[in-house]
Parts: C-alpha cells; structure tokens; sequence
C-alpha cells in the first residue's frame, strides 16, 4: 500500500503538512478540527484522471450547500477565469442565501504554484545577496492556507457560504449526491465503503477538488493575447504596446515590480503577472458590504479578524495578497473588498490616489479628506507609497489620462482565450472548441 506522500509524487499535487486549525473565509471563522485526514492510495489507484472527475462533479454541485442552491462554482464560474459572475463586491450564501462575509471572491485561476506562506521571502540577487521581500505565498487573500485541498473545505463550512455545520453533515450531503457511488468506487480501499470513515470522505473530497483546480485547460491554460505575444505569433496593437511598457516603467505604472510578466526561468515558463507578495494599498471602505456597518470593524488581511497568527504584528495591518492580474479585465468587482467595478477606475486610482484623494475618500466633518479610511488610524503609516501613488513634482500623477488608458488596453490581453487570426477556424481551433466546451 502505497503512503499519502507517494500520492503526492504521483499526481504531482501542491499538497502540505496538515493545518492545525480550519479558517473560514466570512467573518465567522471557526477551528473545526485539529488536523486534516491524509487519505492512502491503493496501488495505483485512483487515478489522477479519476480524482479530477470527482473533482468536477464536487465543484459543481449546489446539493453539498445547506441552501442547496450553491456550489463552488456559484462564485467560481468558468465563464469569469473561475471567479464571480457578477458585481457584486461580496457574494450571497448561507442557508437562504442572504447572508454575506466582507471579502471578495478571488478567481481560481493560476494557483497551481504559489509557494508555501512565509514571512521572510529571500528573493536572489544579481550580486549573490538575498533581499528579503518579507511575507509572500499562501492562498486567499491573507495566506491562511497553503493548499488547494485545504482550500476547498473553506466555503463548505462557512456560514456565509455553503453553510454547512459540521464536516458531518459535508459527508451526509456527499453520500446522497448522484455521483455518491462512484465516489464510493473509486476511492474506497479494497473490501471497505469510505463512507464508513466520514473523516476518510473529507480527505477524499477536498483532494479531489485540489486535482481538478490544477487541470491545466480549467485553470492554467496561457491562452491569452499577451502569450501568444510571448510566442511570437502575435504583435501587441500600438496601445497594447504603450500599455506594457508604462506596465514596466519603474517610475510611471510600475506594475511589474509586484505583478511581474517577463518570462520565468526556465524560459519556457509564462508569467503568472503575481508575486504572491502583500501590500497595504489604502483602498477605500466599502460601505456596500454589511460588516463594515460598524465603524469598530475593520478587515486587517495579515493581522485578522480571518487570520489571527499574526494578529500582534501590526506592521502587517492593511496588507492583501497580490493577485494574478491574468483575465483581470473578466472581474467585476476589484480589490479584496470589491470597492470598484471597472478595470480603469483601478488603474486610475493608483496613478491619482495621492494626488486627487477627494475623489476616493469621504471628508470627515471638519472638512479634512479620511485618507485611507478602511484603515485605523495608526496602521495608515503600512500604505504603500512608492509609484505609481508618489506624485511627480508639482503633485502631478504619474499617469496621465491617456497613459491609464494604454495600460488597460495592455491588461485586456491578459485574458485567456485568445486564438491568433491565422488559426482561427482552423482544424486547430475546432480542436480547441471541443476541449473546452
């Protein structure tokens, strides 16, 4: 009988240690075990291809949800790069579905390598020295956990989600679904029924969603403009090409310095446009989302309310995991608050933040602008300042009108799905049709 950790070699899967305590992604975060069931493999089965049709038929199945109307894929949708299919800065779950937590949904897309949650990162120099770029890695937006598989309970379990009260009752759903049997089948070991172990189902499950989220057509499939760019079979448009150098320039967009899109190492490997590092950006308060009703409340990302193994580094207060800017022009709500709707409302936030702030924030009765205000007041001093927020001389933005502009028409290329005009309709394209369909 093979270990959990041959399972891991085999299938390749970004698996780690298990957690000592389960976060859940709204406000009502909860431990709902010590640690996470590693389930074996038996011989060589299941396969990995076995695991990622379980997978699937889990992601998309509302009947796990304690409304019975939400499923993963609810608020991860195919047609959006596996994120929200709507505006909404935060979307609706729990058992009637009125409830919401106070984060926006990430999309799933270009997970399948980020490094495990450190707080010092070492990142190699020219010279030989290593700068320490502080915390990085991790999955969500403040990195509680590490793993796709450790991922996948969270939405189970949170009362703003699918809402269910107990990994028991996760088992009791599973066990009624349609694909319940074939679940059973694949991976049950030899002579015994896995729905006789509910903590061998949970281990089973979320493996099984950790394999379909690292399928290379779903969720990593590099089929943007800007790839084929990368490829040589397409030229940028004259915008497109204005976009991506601002994109680069260190003192005008400076975008590359967190969401680098050079070529990794070795060659060969695109660009996830993320450094999975964490910056505290100042953006304003949501006074969409119900939480933020109350004034005492603030979201901290590093240092809580969600993640509270950081709680008393404040340095750490304010500061968001960076996301992949790949198909950020499909999102509709931007930020981890979704506090803006559209891609240049982004962009020019950044380029004018500092030198138009009454445009952002609200004015507080003695007339002064309440810079940074989802923030308290004694950790504003963790914003990031560098460009493109620091004004040029004369307080001008970086950017000007035209340049944001350019630089939303590089992002545009970002998302997947382009094909070049020389193989469209081709024998190639209707190929590319039918495998993702």
């Amino acid at each position: 009988m093979k270990s959990f950790l041959t399972l891991i070699a085999v299938f390749g899967l970004t698996f780690a240690a298990p957690l000592a305590t389960w976060g859940c992604s709204g406000e009502d975060l909860k431990a709902v075990g010590s640690e996470l069931y590693f389930p074996l493999a038996y011989g060589d089965r299941p396969t990995r291809d076995q695991l990622s049709a379980l997978g699937r038929k889990v992601f998309f199945d509302a009947s796990l949800s304690a409304s019975g109307q939400q499923s993963c894929a609810s608020c991860h949708n195919p047609a959006y790069a596996y994120g929200p299919p709507n505006a909404l800065s935060v979307q609706r779950g729990g058992p009637t579905m009125n409830r919401m937590g106070f984060r926006n949904t990430p999309s799933l897309r270009y997970l399948h390598t980020p490094i495990a949650f450190t707080e010092h990162f070492l990142e190699q120099e020219v010279t030989g020295g290593q700068d320490d770029e502080g915390p990085t890695g991790g999955r969500t937006w403040d990195g509680r956990v590490n793993t796709g598989h450790q991922q996948a309970l969270m939405p189970l379990l949170d009362q703003n989600e699918m809402a269910n009260q107990s990994t028991d009752e996760v088992v009791n759903r599973l066990s009624k679904a349609a694909y319940a049997e074939e679940f059973r089948q694949t991976v049950s070991a030899p002579g015994e029924n896995v729905f006789d172990n509910p903590d061998a189902v949970i281990g089973w499950l979320t493996v099984a969603v950790e394999a379909f989220e690292q399928s290379p057509a779903d969720f990593h499939p590099f089929t943007s403009k800007y790839d084929a760019y990368l490829r040589n079979e397409v030229q940028l448009s004259t915008r497109e090409q204005k976009g991506l150098a601002l994109f680069n320039d260190i003192k005008k967009g400076n975008c590359a310095t967190c969401h680098p899109g050079a070529l990794r190492n070795p060659p060969d490997h695109p660009p996830i446009f993320s450094d999975f590092g964490y910056i505290a950006l100042g953006v304003p308060r949501n006074t969409a989302i119900p939480a933020n009703n109350n004034p005492d409340f603030y979201d901290l990302g590093l240092c809580g309310p969600l993640r509270t193994d950081l709680k008393n580094k404040t340095e750490y207060c304010g500061r968001f995991r960076t996301p992949s800017l790949r198909n950020v022009a499909l999102r509709k709500s931007y930020f981890h608050n979704g506090v803006f709707h559209s891609l240049r409302q982004v962009v020019e936030f950044y380029a004018t933040r500092e030198t138009n702030s009454r445009k952002w924030y609200p004015r507080l009765r003695d007339g002064q602008i309440d810079k940074y205000d989802d923030l308290p007041a004694q950790y504003r001093r963790n914003v990031n300042t560098d460009p493109p927020f620091a004004p040029l001389p004369g307080n001008r933005p970086r950017l000007t009108s035209t340049e944001i502009d350019d630089i939303v028409a590089f992002l545009d290329t970002l998302s997947d799905g382009y094909l070049p005009m020389a193989l469209r309709n081709s024998p190639h394209d209707l190929s590319r049709r039918i495998n993702h369909t």
